[in-house]
């Protein structure tokens, strides 16, 4: 008698699962998840801002009359790396002090007008997640605006760790992160979609970029030190893109998070106009 009494155990306890499954609608987020090829897209996110926004920043960072550590405490800051680590990172991927030159006016607007690539993508990740239509070729000044205020927002970053510490610096990176990543949204999709409808997705690609902080802070601190000593540059050079793969899928998956928790559970908050399916494109 013990055993059917297990047995039955079992499957109140596996038909339970597919219940919760079932009710949080999870199975619909992993299916747009591959729909849209996440991960594809985090690559293809990583590649553009490695090749087009890292040397943008170099130059910036190189150009700052305030300078402090160059685009390396960019990315040490970014990636939450201290110590050894960041020393490390910083005697690698520092540039020459002669970067700033004559033709780095001209060169910096090539490098912008490149980076522009990556506002484009992240554009068109925004829109498949929303089942919009491509934007037109005229909207690219959308996306060299984006492109300025996401250094800008960079910047600030920077600048507000080094003068700023604990519960001040945390909640002035919670505020300002979420305002860009909600802004972002809706600046590149043209104002399609509604302000409150955007913000689930802002605060979900907030969430797991402090996820992936810790991560990092964790796993690829000590993986920096270590493959510098076993690969050279090219190790850290890897640890720093597999970093911003990462960023790429918190990205777009935050959007596409936020997407399925309208859809899925925007009800149970007092928003019913929205439905599982149901085009989030406002009215014309």
């Amino acid at each position: 008698m013990r055993e059917p009494t297990k047995e039955r155990a079992a499957r109140r306890y596996g038909r339970a699962l597919r219940h919760g499954w079932e009710w949080l609608g999870a199975h619909t987020l992993v299916r747009r998840g591959r729909a849209l090829e996440l991960m594809h897209r985090a690559m293809g996110f990583a590649t553009l801002a490695l090749v087009t926004l890292a040397p943008l920043l170099i130059v910036i960072a190189a150009a700052d009359p305030l300078e402090r550590g160059g685009f390396a405490a960019w990315l040490a800051d970014g990636m939450g790396l201290s110590g050894r680590s960041a020393r490390v990172l910083t005697e690698i991927i520092s540039p020459p002090h002669n970067v700033v030159g004559p033709t780095s006016v001209w060169g910096g607007l090539a490098l912008a007008l490149f980076g522009v690539a990556l506002g484009a993508s992240v554009q068109n990740g925004y829109e498949r997640v929303w089942n919009l239509p491509p934007g037109p070729w005229h909207r690219v000044w959308r996306q060299a605006t984006w492109l300025a205020v996401l250094t800008a927002y960079l910047y600030q970053e920077v600048r507000t760790g080094g003068a700023m510490h604990g519960p001040e610096r945390i909640t002035l990176s919670l505020v300002t992160g979420t305002l860009f990543f909600w802004w972002g949204q809706r600046f590149l999709l043209g104002g399609q979609v509604r302000w409150r409808d955007l913000l689930p997705g802002a605060v979900a690609t907030m969430a797991g970029l402090i996820g992936l902080r810790a991560f990092s802070y964790f796993v690829f601190t000590p993986l920096i030190v270590d493959n510098a000593i076993s690969y050279g540059a090219v190790g850290v050079v890897l640890v720093v893109e597999s970093w911003l793969i990462g960023v790429g899928f918190v990205v777009y998956g935050g959007a596409l998070f936020g997407r399925w928790l309208l859809d899925h559970h925007g009800h149970r908050f007092g928003d019913r106009s929205m439905r599982p399916g149901k085009s989030a494109r406002r009215p014309r």
